[in-house]
């Protein structure tokens, strides 16, 4: 067994995701071992142990000299009107697995919306006086300053679905492009050729990738991507309707159509329904979300199931880390976390 002086693979100290690699578990679990959570099993608390004694690891005296300035509070900032949280399963899924996993913790969880100019001015200089030991960003666009802001203000902070490919906080998200392909790939062995497809906001990295998959999918099967037959949408079911209507006196010989959330193809159901399109016998229907949405349509929706409680837990498990660590990874020299949790397409009878 190795001795107190035993140093990480960093050259220094052992850090706490050396303690975490060794004992096969995330650094928010690690964090709950040392803090004496009781939300840990005997075995993984062993192993955790196991791994503090062998690398010799030494939690940081100087953040528990700074414990007393925690405020044991982490934000869940939602960049988006209240209107469009209360209005899609996306949001409130996302809200039962960050509660879930904090409910065994002395964390509060407070609900931030900053869908306005003024929100977010407010919640800058809410953050600039670090009321919070962490952040959990949720449905963020491209050019939202908001995660630039916690950076600057070395805020801890997990986003759920990077900006881009070269994000630089730890970001948990589901398979997006594999997740549409999925859909696509189950439309064209149905028979389909004329997929239209509806697509999110393309601010949005995740509404990006699921149209690449759409495009790819395409591509793969010997079918070029018809610009026709895509229509820009922005996740709610005004823009389903919309964009329904749109493709519909465009290409109206489509004969399916992939929307980019559950919510979307409800409103694109009712433009089909209303033209006088059946589903599935005219056109074939595919969501996205597995939401009761899906469940609850006429008839049942085909939808791409993503794990968005299991991603609000994650999300929780690497803030947790980061919060533990007192410093942003980024801040360490360290590169951000990028998790990806896969998809499953649930096929129902709208196709």
């Amino acid at each position: 067994m190795a001795s107190h002086g035993t140093r990480g693979r960093s050259g220094g100290r052992p850090t706490l995701e050396e303690v975490a690699a060794r004992a096969g578990v995330g650094r928010g679990t690690v964090s709950r071992v040392i803090n004496g959570s009781p939300r840990v099993s005997d075995a993984t608390r062993a192993a955790v142990e196991a791994a503090v004694a062998e690398l010799g690891y030494v939690p940081n005296t100087a953040a528990r000299a700074l414990a007393a300035n925690r405020t044991d509070a982490i934000a869940l900032v939602v960049p988006e009107p209240e209107t469009r949280f209360f209005a899609e399963p996306y949001f409130s899924d996302m809200l039962k697995g960050v509660g879930a996993e904090l409910a065994d913790t002395e964390m509060q969880l407070l609900l931030i919306f900053a869908g306005s100019d003024r929100e977010r001015q407010r919640l800058a200089q809410y953050l600039a006086a670090h009321r919070v030991d962490g952040v959990l960003l949720v449905s963020v666009h491209a050019d939202d300053p908001l995660p630039d802001l916690l950076s600057q203000l070395e805020i801890p902070a997990v986003i759920s679905g990077p900006r881009s490919a070269a994000e630089t906080l730890p970001s948990v998200d589901s398979d997006n492009y594999g997740g549409a392909r999925q859909a696509v790939e189950h439309l064209l062995s149905r028979g389909r050729r004329r997929i239209a497809h509806i697509t999110g906001r393309l601010d949005v990295y995740g509404a990006q990738r699921r149209t690449d998959g759409y495009r790819d999918a395409l591509r793969d099967a010997g079918h070029e991507a018809d610009e026709q037959l895509i229509e820009r949408g922005d996740f709610t079911e005004e823009g389903g309707r919309s964009a329904m209507s749109a493709l519909l006196a465009r290409r109206p010989d489509l004969d399916a159509v992939f929307a980019a959330s559950d919510v979307t193809a409800a409103g694109a159901r009712q433009v089909l329904r209303e033209s006088g399109r059946r589903v599935p016998g005219d056109v074939a229907l595919v969501g996205y979300d597995d939401s009761a949405i899906a469940r609850h349509m006429h008839p049942p929706l085909t939808s791409v199931r993503q794990p968005i409680e299991n991603m609000g837990r994650a999300m929780i498990d690497l803030l947790l880390g980061e919060i533990a660590d007192r410093r942003p990874a980024v801040s360490r020299g360290l590169e951000p976390r990028q998790m990806v949790l896969a998809t499953e397409l649930v096929e129902r009878t709208s196709s």
